[in-house]
């Protein structure tokens, strides 16, 4: 890849977690979360350049996403504090069907972003990087954010940035015709489409992992990178396919698990790996992310990532 500032650049809502420790129990870990805010903390961590572009409310929350990203090395300089407008909150409780998500998020400074805001101070940074990413939530959370994600990936295909996509569906914030819609768009202007197959079940009814990744490909995307939780991956670049490897590990939380192979797999291709040999590293950081409680707190460090492979 040619010569960038930042190696990924992610665009998106980055929220304060409050994590339920004890199922049933009113005990809550405070920590972050936000998809894309967890995607470039973990491509940080993996030895990436990076950059955040959101907006934030003007209040205590705000400034303690503003040191986390300072403490990680994310650059911040195309982060805005909106005064009139609150941080997004979210909450994970857990049960028999897993990990369920509560949101206080409705009028959020980042729900707030438009094109202008990306063209006044962000554009730079997704011009300067050699990946942007974006995700379904930076879709949905509201029709201007929506707009802006559409218009920041333009504006990377016209500059030579590579698109990132990850479809992380979340019916709560949008009804599911927009949601599909919305997915078949921002898959056409992707180069990398990153989705869950429970996403896709959910979204269009496919079953079927190479049909999935078919479909990917139908819409526009090169390179598909299928995550199917506990069964690894499915990657393809159009012409080869192949399973990335399993890890069995013991599930502790699985909060921001898709998140963390997706900063992984992003940090390896920016950094020059093939992305079989990209996803095959960020399948053994997602199986260590998932042994820690909340999003961020136990995402890896190479080192770590290397002792597991």
């Amino acid at each position: 890849m040619q010569a960038r500032k930042f190696d990924v650049v992610a665009l998106g809502e980055a929220m304060v977690e409050f994590n339920q420790t004890t199922a049933g129990q009113p005990n809550y870990l405070q920590g972050f979360g936000g998809d894309t805010s967890n995607a470039v903390i973990a491509a940080a961590r993996a030895g990436a350049s990076t950059a955040y572009l959101t907006r934030l409310g003007g209040d205590t929350f705000g400034q303690s996403l503003m040191a986390l990203w300072a403490a990680e090395n994310v650059s911040t300089a195309a982060v805005q504090q909106d005064g009139e407008a609150s941080t997004g909150l979210y909450f994970v409780t857990h049960g028999p069907k897993g990990h369920e998500f509560s949101y206080l998020r409705a009028g959020s400074a980042a729900s707030r972003m438009t094109p202008a805001w990306l063209q006044q101070g962000a554009a730079d940074a997704v011009r300067q990087a050699k990946v942007l990413h974006v995700s379904g939530i930076s879709l949905a959370i509201s029709a201007s954010a929506c707009d802006t994600a559409f218009a920041a990936m333009k504006l990377a295909r016209e500059t030579g940035t590579l698109v990132s996509f990850d479809s992380n569906l979340r019916l709560k914030l949008w009804p599911l015709d927009r949601a599909l819609a919305c997915t078949r768009h921002a898959v056409s202007l992707c180069d990398i489409f990153l989705p869950s197959l429970e996403d896709i079940t959910a979204l269009n009814g496919m079953t079927d992992p190479d049909e999935v990744v078919d479909w990917g490909h139908a819409l526009g995307a090169k390179t598909v990178v299928l995550k199917l939780g506990g069964d690894g991956a499915l990657v393809s670049d159009g012409t080869r396919r192949e399973r990335a490897p399993v890890h069995r590990v013991k599930l502790v939380d699985a909060t921001g698990a898709g998140d963390c192979f997706c900063g992984n797999l992003l940090a390896r291709i920016a950094q020059g790996d093939t992305v079989f040999e990209a996803a095959r590293y960020a399948n053994a950081a997602a199986a260590l992310t998932v042994q820690g409680y909340g999003a961020v707190a136990p995402l890896p460090r190479p080192e770590q990532v290397r002792a597991l492979l």
